[in-house]
């Protein structure tokens, strides 16, 4: 396994932000599942990341299921559940020389599942911004 999946791992099993910070690049991109267009920049795609942590990582239901990492690429396929719905996704990652993420894509199925992480993250990135 990679340094960087290493680090990934580690952040998302304590839910820290800090170490977001130095993971990712300064102008790395987000690809959500539910939003048109990338977003561009480690301000927007930090919020967006620890959005997705409190809505998709609860104790007992978020795991990832399988890795594959070449060069500075990996697949991470993941499986939760939100209000009763089965989620089925995959986090796509690619990271510069300097070990920062560069490029961070999240693709989820089923249409019932993007459906609650639209929801959801509507609702937890408005709490985010109203506590700024």
């Amino acid at each position: 396994m990679s340094k960087v999946i290493e680090q990934w791992h580690e952040i998302v099993r304590n839910q820290d932000a800090a170490g977001l910070d130095s993971l990712l690049a300064d102008d790395v991109v987000f690809h959500s599942p539910v939003v048109h267009t990338p977003q561009t920049g480690k301000k927007i795609t930090r919020l967006y990341l620890m959005a997705a942590m409190k809505v998709l990582n609860e104790p007992g239901h978020f795991v990832y299921l399988r890795e594959v990492v070449q060069g500075r690429h990996a697949v991470l396929e993941f499986q939760t559940e939100i209000d009763g719905v089965t989620i089925n996704g995959v986090d796509m990652i690619e990271w510069n020389d300097a070990g920062q993420i560069i490029d961070f894509k999240v693709m989820v199925r089923p249409l019932k599942a993007v459906n609650a992480i639209h929801a959801a993250m509507g609702k937890m990135l408005e709490a985010f911004k109203a506590g700024c």
